[in-house]
């Protein structure tokens, strides 16, 4: 548990850094991640063919997967698009909503019993939001955008916890991402008419940033997710990933100078955030202490 812990934290620093290269990119949202995707199914299908780790699924298997995918690719165009019509922490504060949406999905999909404290705790995520949203509403595009993105958050690890049954987790990241892929190739041309594109082909600042988010944003913090999945919740997961808003804001002050741009609702939204985080961890520490002592 200790070990799943710490890849789990890992992944959650890895992915503060995704916002940062959102805005580093100079590609609209869609092609952004078409690229990303792309570039990361090469380099995971070359690595995993030069150690003879590819492994063959069915066509069956393989919509299933794709399905997945395709939530992950569209949960990466709302999120980069949350930023693009926003700003990086206005876009990772909304996406710390995939709480809340997880306590509700999770035991409907899962056929689960409901939790009467990850409700709570989610709603506290989203008070937060809901005080950023009142005192920013010129991004409120962005919030949309970043409210959507959470929902697919929220989606992904409950759909994964039954594949990660059937499939290695370095498989599944493959044929997700290149379900995704193909699927998005398909939409794109759809989605651009609401929402075009700047222009299409990266640029070579582009290209190293691609490259940066492809490798160790992607497969490094795919990988890391997965197995970490494999002994925690999906609401945990999910609810950790709430950090990354923290981790991605700091570097939005550093690097962006975004602070002269927030109230301080912002703050207030944010601590709500914060505070809903470490309850849950509270909570789950002491539940580990009393099955400790039985």
């Amino acid at each position: 548990m200790r070990k799943a812990f710490l890849q789990l934290h890992i992944a959650v620093f890895l992915a503060g850094f995704t916002a940062i290269l959102g805005k580093l990119i100079g590609l609209g949202e869609g092609m952004l991640v078409w690229w990303r995707i792309l570039l990361t199914v090469f380099v995971l299908a070359m690595w995993m063919a030069a150690t003879r780790q590819i492994e063959r699924i069915n066509r069956r298997a393989f919509f299933k997967i794709a399905g997945v995918g395709f939530i992950i690719a569209m949960h990466w165009i709302f999120f980069y698009g949350s930023i693009k019509y926003a700003t990086i922490s206005v876009a990772l504060v909304c996406f710390s909503a995939t709480g809340f949406f997880t306590s509700i999905l999770e035991p409907i999909i899962l056929k689960k019993r409901f939790s009467v404290v990850e409700i709570l705790l989610g709603a506290l995520s989203i008070a937060g939001i809901y005080i950023i949203f009142d005192f920013h509403p010129q991004y409120k595009l962005g919030i949309a955008f970043g409210l959507l993105a959470a929902v697919g958050s929220a989606l992904f690890p409950i759909f994964n916890k039954r594949l990660l049954l059937e499939h290695k987790p370095l498989t599944l990241t493959l044929y997700e991402l290149s379900g995704g892929l193909l699927m998005l190739t398909l939409i794109l041309p759809f989605y651009h008419q609401f929402f075009p594109a700047r222009y299409y082909f990266p640029t070579t600042p582009d290209w190293f940033w691609l490259f940066i988010l492809s490798v160790f944003c992607t497969v490094l913090l795919f990988v890391l997710q997965l197995h970490a999945l494999k002994k925690i919740s999906a609401f945990t997961s999910n609810l950790t990933f709430n950090l990354e808003p923290l981790y991605g804001i700091v570097l939005a002050f550093i690097f962006f100078d975004e602070n002269k741009l927030l109230h301080k609702e912002f703050f207030i939204g944010v601590a709500l955030i914060v505070l809903a985080v470490v309850l849950q961890m509270g909570l789950m520490w002491k539940g580990r202490a009393k099955s400790l002592s039985h």
